[in-house]
């Protein structure tokens, strides 16, 4: 790994004030990456070569980003990082806002997900993989989600066998965000179905590249093909490559889900700022702004725009604290996924005959089409809904859990594994 080397223009870790940051990151993305955007919602997906495009231009600008000390803010500078504080995280942030950085949905999982999980759970040389991902180097996925074990993660299939030499992994994975473009992948596979299914399960580190790796693409309602099917046939994965410990990559999964919460709902999203205003300025444009009950739904979608800032600092507030990202992460993912769609079937009915019919994919009402589309994605992704209510009914308000199989009861016994 290439040792971080804080750039000539940074102050020193030590003194470097927040404000000192936050002017030498402003000033930066002013030089370096274009104004943000005030149309409102992205256009709909690329196709998957103008997708690469995107992602090696993604790649370029976050060893940029390093090189310009603006990479892995919190993180330790023996991997990497910069080792500051969650303040100067959140100034950099504010930095950003003005400017459409072309790293967000490529790097999304690499570093909302995949980095925090190796920095908790990983070896020493595990960790290494931190500084080529702070680089751009190296792009991570999460291979979780079954086809039989979406809502119940715990009922995964996919198999790794011990053969005196190496664990060999055989299974399916689905809705694997970017996983065509990843390098590697967080991958969660059962290693002892004698045990319970909560506890006979192991994560490893997966090469996407590695024989037996086999990646198609999942065409959605909107046209995009982010999301893939994974098979994975006879794939050798050495033992090396566990992360956390064996049979307990239950409890390194967990570690995974919740930064992966607070990363889709954590407030604060610049994108969800631009289309709340872009959805007022519509309605005014368009004259409905004086209806009595257009305008009860705008207050709606802006108050729901505020809470989801207010969720997202007080998950920022815990961090500070030294917490653990908690059921924090839960309130904010569901809250966001009930406001993407509220936002978006406003928006539709307001564009009116523009969101029926247009012409080009960068059109006004394109662009409102496919944020209607989208948004039932967010009560999926990340877990569903469902899923979020119960954590909430259990561990904020303190409910019975759901009924369900006994925790204890052995799954090479359940109806999952036959």
């Amino acid at each position: 790994m290439v040792a971080f080397q804080a750039p000539a223009t940074g102050a020193n870790v030590a003194s470097e004030s927040v404000e000192a940051f936050r002017e030498h990151a402003a000033a930066w993305f002013d030089s370096h990456a274009p104004a943000r955007a005030q149309g409102g919602p992205a256009a709909p997906g690329a196709s998957r070569a103008e997708e690469l495009d995107r992602v090696a231009a993604a790649k370029r600008f976050q060893g940029q980003m390093y090189d310009a000390g603006l990479a892995g803010v919190r993180w330790p500078r023996e991997h990497g990082g910069r080792g500051l504080t969650l303040a100067h995280e959140m100034a950099l942030s504010a930095a950003a806002e003005p400017f459409d950085l072309p790293t967000g949905v490529v790097f999304s999982i690499t570093f909302g997900m995949c980095g925090p999980t190796l920095l908790a759970h990983g070896s020493d040389e595990q960790k290494s993989h931190i500084g080529p991902m702070l680089r751009g180097e190296e792009i991570w996925c999460q291979l979780f989600s079954e086809p039989g074990a979406g809502s119940d993660l715990a009922n995964i299939s996919a198999t790794a066998v011990w053969d005196g030499a190496r664990w060999i992994v055989n299974g399916q994975k689905v809705w694997s965000s970017g996983a065509h473009y990843s390098d590697f992948g967080l991958l969660l596979a059962r290693t002892a179905p004698e045990l319970p299914k909560h506890r006979g399960l192991t994560m490893f580190i997966l090469d996407m590249r590695a024989p037996g790796v086999t990646v198609r693409p999942l065409r959605q309602i909107n046209g995009s093909e982010h999301f893939n099917e994974v098979f994975l046939d006879d794939v050798a994965i050495n033992e090396h490559q566990i992360v956390g410990e064996l049979n307990r990559g239950w409890q390194t999964a967990i570690t995974t889900l919740m930064n992966e919460r607070v990363a889709l709902g954590g407030g604060g999203d610049p994108d969800q700022q631009a289309t709340v205003e872009a959805v007022f300025r519509m309605a005014r444009s368009s004259g409905c702004h004086d209806d009595p009950v257009v305008r009860d739904r705008l207050a709606s979608i802006y108050t729901q725009h505020m809470i989801l800032g207010l969720i997202g600092q007080r998950v920022r507030e815990a961090v500070l604290r030294g917490a653990d990202p908690g059921p924090e992460g839960s309130v904010a993912k569901l809250a966001t996924a009930r406001f993407a769609k509220h936002t978006a079937a406003l928006a539709a009915e307001i564009a009116g005959a523009q969101a029926l019919a247009w012409e080009g994919a960068d059109s006004v009402g394109a662009k409102w089409v496919n944020l209607l589309l989208s948004a039932p994605a967010r009560s999926i992704a990340g877990g569903t809904d469902e899923v979020q209510r119960n954590i909430i009914a259990e561990r904020v308000l303190g409910l019975p859990r759901e009924v369900d199989l006994p925790r204890d009861k052995l799954f090479r016994n359940s109806a999952v594994a036959r």
